[in-house]
């Protein structure tokens, strides 16, 4: 349930709104060019909290639930999924792992340094080991009162940035999700490197990375949660709740889609009529508009479930399944109404084309998904 009055959040959410259309969308080309966010941009984020809103007060953030979050995430959706990617895991898969299963000692350490602006990152992902990360090859393995881990991970976001990294080793002798854990191990320790940053089709300015242990060593506190074998579980935990907000990621993309489709065709004439004047043009922006509704709709109703505990499940992977595929569409449609204009670098829905393709594939790819709402079907 959230601490903050209702009052309160819409101010948070109008003067998100505004930030993002008043002074990031301004300079979303800067962030392309330079695959970085400016710094400038970096810090009033930290000043606006952005990268604690979802920790409890207690440690300095604000607390928000889910349904929240992804009221606020529709406007970072907005634009760059590089201005979203700074704090995301702060707030999202890094976070909660320490907010659901830190020890006191360890929220204490790290969470109010989450919230000032430290970034964390989430190493768990390898090279045979993606959508079923019940397969890493990691390994941490005890040397009296220290761990020694050792291992690489791939497309590590934020990791270039990472001060601490969530990272997840294999550390007794089970097999499969039963044998991992998860330990804090803050950049600089010897024996952790970060590759340089990934060339990627799109996203630029999210920088991710690959992550390498060579017998890094970090002391037995480091092991969230004092215990070894639970590491497996506050990744999905942790994952599930990311689903929501990959989801509403995706509708705020598509807002912006929308509009700039819908300024595009108002304007651009062929045969000096507005192109927004043909049926066929109208049609594909009524089927954008209509996906876009049904998708805001379905994060909501997620949410509201996933905050009340009544389904942790089947919603958060829907809403991401959907939302993730109907970003795609739209981007899709956006460039066919903006024609050979938007094939053109430096046309936001050419930039946005790239950028959503990412949606369909981490947090669990789509046809993860459609396993997870199969398998939980038939079990209900």
């Amino acid at each position: 349930m959230s601490t903050v009055d209702s009052a309160v959040f819409q101010d948070i959410r109008d003067a998100v709104r505004t930030f993002v259309r008043d002074q990031v969308v301004p300079r979303e080309q800067e962030i392309e060019d330079t695959d970085a966010v400016p710094a400038e941009i970096r810090q009033r984020a930290v000043d606006m909290g952005l990268f604690g809103y979802t920790i409890p007060e207690q440690f300095g953030g604000l607390g928000l639930n889910t349904y929240e979050d992804a009221l606020l995430t529709f406007e970072f959706g907005y634009t760059t999924p590089a201005f979203r990617s700074m704090f995301s895991t702060n707030n999202g898969i890094a976070g909660q792992v320490l907010v659901n299963f830190g020890t006191p000692e360890q929220q204490r350490e790290w969470l109010p340094r989450l919230v000032s602006g430290t970034v964390a990152c989430f190493a768990l992902t390898e090279a045979e080991a993606g959508s079923d990360p019940s397969g890493l090859t990691t390994r941490a393995k005890r040397d009296g009162d220290e761990y020694v881990i050792s291992g690489a991970k791939r497309f590590i976001t934020n990791a270039p940035l990472a001060e601490v990294f969530m990272t997840f080793a294999r550390s007794t002798g089970a097999d499969g999700a039963d044998g991992i854990s998860v330990f804090a191990v803050p950049a600089g320790t010897p024996g952790l490197t970060v590759g340089p940053p990934d060339r990627k089709m799109g996203q630029i300015g999210a920088q991710t990375s690959e992550v390498f242990f060579d017998n890094v060593r970090v002391p037995l506190t480091a092991l969230i949660g004092g215990e070894e074998g639970k590491g497996f579980g506050a990744a999905m935990r942790s994952l599930v709740k990311g689903r929501l907000n990959i989801a509403a990621v995706c509708v705020g993309a598509s807002e912006r889609l929308l509009e700039e489709s819908i300024a595009h065709a108002k304007t651009n004439r062929q045969g000096g009529t507005p192109i927004g004047e043909f049926q066929l043009v109208q049609a594909m922006l009524a089927e954008s508009k209509a996906e876009l509704d049904a998708g805001r709709a379905l994060v909501l109703a997620a949410t509201q479930r996933f905050d009340s505990g009544e389904d942790r499940r089947i919603g958060p992977s829907a809403a991401k399944l959907f939302c993730s595929e109907m970003v795609g569409r739209a981007a899709d449609r956006a460039v066919q109404i903006h024609g050979g204009l938007g094939y053109m670098r430096g046309v936001p829905v050419e930039r946005f084309y790239r950028d959503v393709r990412l949606f369909r594939i981490y947090e669990g790819t789509s046809e993860i998904q459609k396993l997870i709402i199969g398998r939980a079907l038939i079990r209900e």
